[in-house]
């Protein structure tokens, strides 16, 4: 029976507390499809009988090589809400009556049969588009809910500083202002809320944002190492996206694998109660990762102790965790207080008030578009939901926007007509499009495209030749890189050794002979196999032998395999040119590649899609992504993003670092950018209290040298204020162009070194053929403030502002000016 509303948490028997913050089951073996029906198991039982209850289950409707669910045995996707209905009802009845709550992965998409998936985190942050993230939000949240789920865990705090790390797809940048723009979006997309404690209506989930704090600081970018930075790296890089999310209103964080300066974050008291919590005022759920509570026995003698740890840390839900069965023992033993967890089961039970578990959730609504049947109603039972969002085209659009043009060597777009020659071996491979955390496709796809599929849609069959080439990591008839294909589709069929006769790079050869021009396909790929190895929490865990990619899959090398590049010069022998795409989830160092190639184009794991949006770019000159982060000169030039400090040394004596592709790195011919130094009428924003703050911004003036300058006051930034201006986007060719605006600065503080470049805000512009267009920016405390501390404080400072591409500022740059009450700045006296 349903608890209608909650009574107090120290009522509660103590393992029904203990039960609310444990999330041990994987939900996959807590209910099955049987005989057409779900059907709870004694796995369910036990643990309801153990507890009372449970906080939450993960991953009932999760679906993969490491659930090892299919689609002959998984849960069909339009009887979603009915698994959910079997267990909730099967917890309520048998428990203590508090509903539990659904959580699923959705990364790039829900994490089960049938959802969408949607281009990778790293593809979103080469768009730079927050309004197309927000939508994109919107649409899987409405999808997953319409299933019945509760909460979804969604990649997004993680900023990408090492390329060597697997998964660097994850992370949306390596810049973090661009990372915080696209996680508040993504909060305010899922949750339907703008600030803190908003209920979240039936059309919506709760968003748990990972990995808190500074997983992509790893050393050697070994994934879950620790981070060994300091206090003003910390917030001024790992801690902006959480907080952009945490003033979004993200109803939790999952606190990361990694320690930093070696204290666990799953243990760490001043990150996730001191920083989150007191600092911030934030006060929602911090989820662990998986084990990551376990985990702590390397700094704890016993099960009991790790627990408390984490308890007294503030992590609020385990999750597949032993140490938190552990809790009785802990308080107990003196080692946390009672209080503490009933601390913890007090946010965990203001969540599921906040998802309308105990009733009175905020309506949902129905729009136009099409319904999916089933949803999470009152304590989880099935509700008609209707969801109004065109995901399909969305996630196109998402696709055409990721893919970066860095050269095109006169040779874009192909000529209609044209015979094409297309190899490597991510020409014709979907999964390489896909990213980790996928679920498996749906037999057929007709939706989905490969490159060779698209440019053969577009040119015909008889025109479009193909030679695989290689492997991702070794020559194509090597057998050590034989593994399963189509792990993503059933049946499921193996790569054997290529029948005799001619050898995989003579194919290559004769396919670019005579060819008007050459596509290689190169890159990576996060693919899974039901045959592969996973380790406890899912990572992959054995030998991966032509996986690149994702959760497990560190590199210790970023170039380019030799394998791969062998296809190039095949291609290259045939005397015809040579356009490389790289499909990958990670920066890699393309220095020797762009010696092969005549033009260049990189699409971040772009989706089912992404052969047609490469096509696209190709043939239609529609590509309007931006590097999402720095593609390093060679291994070892490491590390390379565009924000790095300044240094004092002369770099490497063996490799010119300038031969990297720094962050932003785009060609858009005919394309022009002008930072305009005079202030656009700007109009005073609102603040949260209703009241309207001070708008400081003065008319650019001409100093010696010429800069234009334009100040505002320490005080009015702090109070809302604002400093105004605009770049001017000329497009002088031939067609009309969509693209990203960003606005790079440098700050000038007196003792402190500054960061090369940073990004200060980015906007978008849509430039008809001979056309112009204006994009204003409103620079405020998130742009000109410091995030020392982890959060935006203002500070007078002198930041020199630049719009195009160069890593230092041009003699052009326009001087900001944030000034103390004498209208000055440190750096001027």
């Amino acid at each position: 029976m349903t608890v209608a509303t909650p009574v107090a948490t120290s009522s509660l028997p103590l393992r029904t507390r203990i039960g609310q913050v444990n999330q041990r089951l994987k939900g996959w073996e807590a209910v099955r499809w049987v005989d057409g029906a779900p059907r709870i198991t004694d796995v369910l039982r036990r643990e309801v009988d153990r507890w009372g209850g449970l906080g939450a289950i993960y991953g009932v409707l999760r679906a993969d090589p490491w659930s090892a669910v299919r689609w002959v045995d998984g849960i069909p996707p339009e009887r979603s809400a009915e698994a959910y209905a079997a267990v909730q009802d099967h917890v309520t009845t048998y428990g203590d009556g508090i509903p539990v709550l659904f959580v699923e992965e959705a990364p790039h998409g829900l994490m089960a049969l049938g959802g969408t998936t949607l281009p990778v985190n790293l593809a979103l942050g080469a768009g730079m588009d927050a309004a197309l993230t927000e939508e994109l939000g919107a649409a899987v949240a409405a999808e997953a809910r319409a299933r019945g789920t509760h909460v979804a865990l969604v990649s997004g705090l993680d900023v990408l500083r090492d390329p060597r790390w697997g998964r660097a797809e994850e992370c949306f940048s390596e810049d973090p202002a661009l990372a915080a723009l696209l996680v508040a979006a993504t909060v305010r997309g899922m949750q339907g809320t703008t600030s803190p404690g908003e209920p979240i209506d039936t059309r919506h989930v709760a968003v748990v944002a990972k990995h808190l704090a500074a997983q992509g600081a790893g050393i050697g970018g070994r994934n879950g190492s620790g981070a060994p930075i300091g206090r003003r790296e910390l917030g001024e890089i790992h801690l902006r996206p959480a907080h952009a999310a945490a003033r979004a209103g993200v109803a939790g964080f999952m606190a990361a694998y990694n320690d930093i300066d070696g204290v666990p974050c799953s243990a760490n008291e001043e990150l996730l109660t001191g920083t989150v919590r007191e600092q911030w005022g934030w006060d929602g759920v911090v989820m662990a990762d998986g084990t990551a509570i376990d985990r702590l026995r390397d700094s704890s003698p016993d099960p009991a102790s790790a627990a408390a740890l984490a308890l007294r840390a503030g992590v609020d839900l385990s999750l597949w965790d032993e140490a938190f069965t552990h809790l009785e023992a802990a308080i107990g033993r003196g080692l946390v207080a009672e209080a503490v967890l009933d601390r913890a089961v007090d946010r965990v039970l203001a969540l599921k008030r906040r998802l309308g578990l105990f009733g009175g959730a905020a309506e949902g609504g129905a729009a136009e578009g099409g319904a999916a049947e089933g949803g999470a109603a009152e304590g989880g039972a099935a509700e008609a939901v209707t969801v109004k969002h065109d995901l399909p085209a969305l996630v196109e659009r998402a696709a055409r926007q990721s893919v970066v043009v860095v050269d095109d060597g006169g040779l874009l777009p192909l000529r209609a007509g044209a015979t094409i020659a297309i190899v490597g071996p991510n020409a014709d491979d979907l999964e390489a499009q896909l990213g980790d955390y996928t679920p498996p496709r749906p037999v057929p796809d007709p939706a989905a495209s490969t490159v060779r599929s698209a440019l053969a849609a577009r040119f015909g069959d008889e025109r479009v030749r193909y030679a695989e080439g290689s492997r991702l990591r070794g020559p194509l008839d090597d057998p050590s890189t034989l593994r399963e294909a189509n792990t993503f589709h059933e049946p499921s069929a193996l790569h054997g050794p290529s029948a005799p006769g001619p050898s995989p790079l003579d194919e290559v050869q004769t396919a670019s002979a005579g060819a008007d021009v050459v596509v290689a396909v190169l890159g990576g790929s996060s693919r899974r196999a039901y045959d592969d190895e996973f380790a406890d929490n899912g990572a992959i865990d054995g030998p991966a032998r032509d996986t690149t990619n994702g959760e497990g899959v560190d590199l210790s090398s970023i170039e380019i395999p030799e394998a791969q590049l062998a296809v190039v010069r095949a291609a290259r022998q045939a005397g015809t040119p040579v356009i490389g795409v790289v499909i990958d989830g990670r920066p890699r160092a393309l220095t020797e590649l762009r010696s092969l190639v005549d033009a260049l184009l990189v699409a971040p794991f772009p989706g089912p899609t992404g052969g047609a949006a490469i096509a696209a770019a190709l043939c239609d000159g529609t590509a309007s992504g931006r590097l999402p982060a720095t593609f390093p000169a060679s291994d070892g030039t490491m590390p390379a993003a565009h924000d790095e400090r300044m240094e004092t040394a002369r770099g490497y004596a063996d490799t010119d670092v300038r031969q990297a592709l720094l962050f932003g790195t785009a060609h858009f011919p005919g394309v022009t950018l002008s930072l305009r130094g005079e202030a656009p009428p700007v109009a005073a924003p609102e603040r949260p209290d209703g009241g309207v703050p001070r708008l400081t911004v003065t008319a650019p003036d001409l100093p010696e040298g010429g800069v234009a300058r334009l100040a505002v006051a320490t005080s009015a930034l702090a109070d809302g204020g604002v400093a105004g201006l605009a770049v001017e986007v000329t497009n002088a060719s031939a067609g009309a162009v969509s693209l990203s605006v960003p606005l790079y600065g440098r700050r000038h503080e007196p003792g402190v070194r500054p960061r090369r470049r940073q990004l200060l805000a980015v906007g978008r512009a849509t430039v008809a053929a001979g056309g112009t267009a204006t994009v204003a920016f409103e620079l405020g405390v998130d742009e000109l403030g410091s995030w020392a501390s982890g959060e935006p404080v203002a500070a007078p400072v002198v930041v020199s502002v630049w719009c195009t591409p160069e890593p230092d500022p041009p003699a052009d740059a326009l001087q900001v000016r944030v000034t103390d009450e004498k209208g000055t700045t440190p750096w001027e006296r």
